[in-house]
């Protein structure tokens, strides 16, 4: 743990409106300091709302700790899978199962793999990413607590906001065009998941 810059790197993280204190990062770091002194390998997950600032804490937890980071939104499902009765299911819009496969079942081996990031734009899948083992590994976005992968993770985060600073922030972060498919789509999409497998009060740590 590189323990010179942890104030610095909180000071900064706050300054980008993060909505997180001193005092919780530092608490968060030594709940995973401990974790890794107890354990070989730790899993932690971090869900909760689009723009509450998931991505921005595990980069700031990378940046602090040596460890794998991968992102649930590599893993959304391609065009062919995108049926009806699987988009009715909460959580059904994730590539669960491919994300199960490629990442999860890979990390439980403790040995090198690779996977291939799913890209919006184009709509197919990038080149593959090669992942080595390390005692830390997390796991962020919304469905990464998606049931489907049982109880792995040793710790599980949960980030909140409000609907008001939700739309704030993903306005100005996505453009008009991409906040209406947020607010119309994939929104009540997210919430019908967190609705329906109750992700928050499963979560150890939970930032509002």
């Amino acid at each position: 743990m590189k323990q010179k810059s942890i104030k610095e790197l909180l000071i900064q993280q706050i300054t980008k409106n993060l909505g997180l204190q001193i005092e919780d990062m530092l608490q968060l770091c030594n709940q995973i300091e401990k974790l890794l002194n107890e354990k070989e390998r730790v899993m932690i997950a971090i869900d909760g709302n689009s723009a509450a600032g998931k991505t921005t804490l595990a980069i700031l937890l990378q940046s602090i700790f040596e460890c794998n980071l991968i992102h649930v939104d590599e893993f959304f499902l391609k065009v062919e899978q995108r049926t009806e009765q699987r988009l009715s299911m909460p959580g059904g819009n994730v590539d669960y199962e491919r994300f199960q496969y490629e990442v999860l079942n890979q990390i439980s081996r403790n040995k090198p793999f690779y996977y291939r990031p799913y890209d919006c734009g184009s709509q197919t899948l990038s080149k593959p990413i090669l992942v080595q083992p390390c005692p830390l590994n997390i796991v962020e976005g919304v469905y990464s607590m998606h049931p489907h992968f049982g109880d792995i993770y040793d710790l599980k985060i949960f980030l909140s906001l409000d609907a008001d600073e939700q739309k704030r922030r993903i306005f100005k972060r996505n453009g008009q065009e991409k906040f209406e498919r947020f607010i119309n789509e994939w929104i009540p999409m997210e919430n019908k998941y967190f609705e329906a497998y109750q992700i928050k009060s499963k979560c150890d740590r939970v930032f509002e």
